[in-house]
């Protein structure tokens, strides 16, 4: 990420002149719990896991800063504040260790994407230029020409001929490395990019020392070559992160820019999304989609949710029905009452939930933050001591500062650094564009280790649209306010074999149980059998409602499995886990699905802390249980599962509790996942043995003399070419 210098300074200007206050930045945080803020910031100079652990290593060390966390894909720095936290403390620390941030606004994150795109392209096409060029002129010098070797005078023009291209383009494509360097060391620290500056400057330096004293070794190719194929590492890196930003941008392409906002007398006028708040009153017509969440006040038409839940069907809304950010309006015209900011509605968080999924701090990122941490100071020790003992040895100093240099260009450990963070963007690229959004890089490394797969039922492996077998009307008609009250896939049947109407005023779910709301005559109940006081038949799902004179109504359901629920089941077993169904539901039905299923393993009736506790024996036993739930009844077990995972039209609770959400109506995706998550852990392995084997080999070799820096650059390079390509191979399906 790069922000210009110019917007950079302004910023870190305004905070300097405001003083221990800092600049007004009340307008930048979002409230996230009672006295609790979180501040967005787009942070500049940012490359590599050092940076992060800088950033957030400072920051978590600032009086009112409660957390921090450093999106490297898209220069995202989410600080949570406490009630005492200080929004321009922050930005004055940053500043301080060299990473100027302004506020974070989407149109300028892309619009610094972009730069940063443009200049790599740029300084990649000069550095294939000059490596190209210099060639012509260098090879002759070591190769000979027509097969006879130059004369003194010859060579000597041959090497300035390289000098003048290679020297040049070194300098202006290596600009992307000096630049980082230098506010490093101006901020005093040390980053990957201080190494690769100093090897680069080292060897043009030796190589204009030996043209001048007319010797015959120079190595302008290798410097410009070494620049050229570090770019193009970075490149790829910069376009596997481009791929995970582009998913959370696709996303937010569908929020509506603007809002028609509702005075009160009724005039209505055209705002930017933004000035939308909690409370203010919205008109949405046919063919716009709904710009926030929020409440219909009045009008009646159908919603197109396809892009948040997955299904097709329309949804019908009326006066007091929920609309989401995102969705489409079909038919008709509605006056909303908008319930959440832009910033936080249902898209925007889905969003977020594909940004965080793209850079994620698994067990492997970590070792490889602690690796690149350690390097720099190793590197430069190996280098200072290279220098030292080869020039106690004998070695003319001209050779030992080109030994020195050479360590420099091939222990860079770019591919260390790469290893882990482009196989996770490379696998959560590919896993979204099959619908499967992953929130965390660490679940997806423990869904590649899950050995026993425990699903709820109820909307997980059946349709989550049960059919309502018999059913009075006027009983029908009794239960329907509560039943629109209710979430649950029973309570959703109910309401739409009883149609549109009212809504039960104050009504409260229940976990796991059901729903009640009080009226002046009593208490209604709607759910479970005990909860409503009813007998438990247990042939049949069935829901009970009694109502606020104690009259019991129940009701029975049918509800089918999920046309692909076999084929996912016998997956599953395929790919070694073992399979559990746990359902809340009654006996007959659960276990009438489980022996459809052929899964022996099932339990019926299951509470919130009976499924948490089936939960907690297979763990005790040392499985490592994959959860899949979708109610309010299934977060508990959600949490403590190993690894969770979530349908699209699941509650936000279960989404929040989940490592990953996937298609509601595409069960098989769960089986695509695991193999994905299986390939991301081969991969990422196979990058940390490839890097460390290659480092175990390379280092010494230079310390040794006997790699000169064209072969460094060629294989410091080459090593990060192998591990962001061995990635990409997740992209395309490769490595399954």
């Amino acid at each position: 990420m790069a922000l210009t210098e110019g917007e950079a300074r302004i910023w870190a200007d305004r905070v300097a002149e405001a003083g221990a206050d800092g600049p007004d930045l009340s307008a930048y945080l979002t409230e996230t719990g009672p006295g609790a803020r979180r501040l967005d910031l787009l942070v500049s100079g940012a490359h590599c896991a050092a940076c992060i652990a800088r950033i957030e290593g400072e920051l978590a060390d600032t009086p009112g800063v409660a957390s921090a966390r450093l999106n490297l894909s898209t220069g995202r720095l989410a600080v949570g504040l406490a009630p005492d936290g200080e929004p321009g403390r922050v930005l004055r620390v940053l500043d301080r260790i060299g990473y100027p941030a302004t506020p974070f606004d989407p149109d300028s994150a892309r619009q610094a994407q972009d730069r940063e795109g443009r200049e790599l392209a740029m300084a990649l096409a000069v550095a294939g230029f000059g490596a190209g060029n210099a060639m012509i002129f260098s090879v002759p010098v070591w190769a000979g020409l027509f097969g006879q070797e130059l004369g003194p005078a010859t060579r000597t023009f041959m090497q300035w001929a390289s000098a003048g291209v290679g020297a040049p383009c070194a300098v202006f494509a290596g600009m992307v490395f000096f630049r980082s360097a230098w506010k490093a060391l101006r901020a005093g620290r040390a980053n990957m990019d201080v190494p690769i500056s100093i090897g680069v400057i080292l060897t043009l330096l030796v190589s204009f020392q030996e043209t001048l004293l007319k010797g015959r070794d120079t190595y302008f190719d290798a410097a410009v070559t070494l620049l050229f194929l570090l770019l193009i590492g970075r490149w790829l890196d910069h376009a596997l992160r481009r791929r995970a930003r582009s998913a959370a941008a696709d996303l937010l392409a569908l929020q509506a820019p603007s809002a028609s906002l509702l005075a009160d007398d009724g005039t209505e006028r055209r705002a930017p999304l933004r000035l939308v708040r909690p409370g203010h009153r919205l008109r949405v017509r046919p063919g716009e989609r709904i710009p926030v969440d929020g409440v219909v006040e009045t009008g009646e038409s159908e919603l197109d949710n396809a892009i948040l839940t997955g299904e097709t069907a329309p949804e019908a809304v009326a006066p007091g029905a929920v609309c989401r950010a995102g969705a489409l309006n079909l038919s008709g015209l509605l006056t909303l009452r908008a319930e959440a900011a832009c910033e936080d509605s249902t898209l925007a968080r889905i969003a977020r939930l594909v940004e965080s999924g793209a850079q994620s701090r698994s067990s492997y990122v970590q070792l490889a933050d602690k690796a690149a941490a350690i390097y720099v100071p190793v590197v430069h020790i190996a280098a200072a001591l290279t220098f030292v003992v080869g020039w106690a040895l004998g070695l003319p100093v001209r050779e030992a500062v080109l030994r020195a240099a050479t360590v420099l260009i091939v222990t860079c450990p770019c591919a260390l650094g790469l290893a882990v963070p482009a196989v996770q963007v490379a696998a959560a690229s590919r896993l979204f564009r099959r619908g499967v959004l992953v929130k965390s890089g660490a679940g997806l490394e423990r869904l590649a280790e899950a050995d026993h797969a425990a699903f709820d039922k109820t909307g997980v492996l059946t349709e989550g649209r049960p059919r309502l077998l018999n059913a009075d009307p006027l009983d029908l008609a009794r239960a329907a306010p509560l039943t629109r009250a209710s979430s649950h896939p029973l309570a959703r049947a109910l309401a739409e074999a009883a149609g549109e109407g009212p809504v039960a005023a104050g009504a409260v779910e229940v976990a796991g149980q059901g729903v009640e709301a009080r009226t002046p005559a009593g208490v209604m109940r709607l759910g479970r059998a005990a909860f409503v006081g009813a007998p438990l038949s247990g042939d049949q799902t069935e829901l009970w409602f009694r109502d606020d004179r104690g009259a019991l109504f129940r009701f029975a359901f049918a509800d089918p499995l999920r046309a692909s629920a076999a084929g996912l089941a016998s997956g599953m077993g395929e790919r070694g886990l073992a399979v559990s169904v746990l359902s809340g539901d009654v006996e007959a039905p659960t276990r009438r699905a489980a022996e459809a299923l052929g899964v022996p393993d099932w339990r019926s009736g299951l509470t919130p802390q009976g499924k948490v506790e089936v939960i907690a024996g297979l763990r005790a036993v040392g499985r490592r249980v994959l959860m899949v739930g979708d109610g309010l009844n299934d977060v508990a077990a959600l949490s403590q599962a190993h690894v969770a995972m979530a349908p699209g039209t699941a509650l936000d609770a279960s989404q929040s509790a989940a490592d990953l959400v996937y298609p509601a109506d595409r069960p098989e995706r769960i089986l695509e996942a695991i193999d994905v998550a299986r390939a991301a852990r081969r991969r990422a392995l196979e990058n940390f043995a490839f890097a460390a084997l290659y480092n175990l080999v390379a280092g010494p070799a230079a310390m040794l003399g006997l790699v000169n820096p064209f072969v460094a650059a060629l294989a410091m390079s080459g090593s990060s070419l192998v591990v962001t390509l061995n990635a990409l191979r997740l992209l395309n399906g490769g490595g399954k």
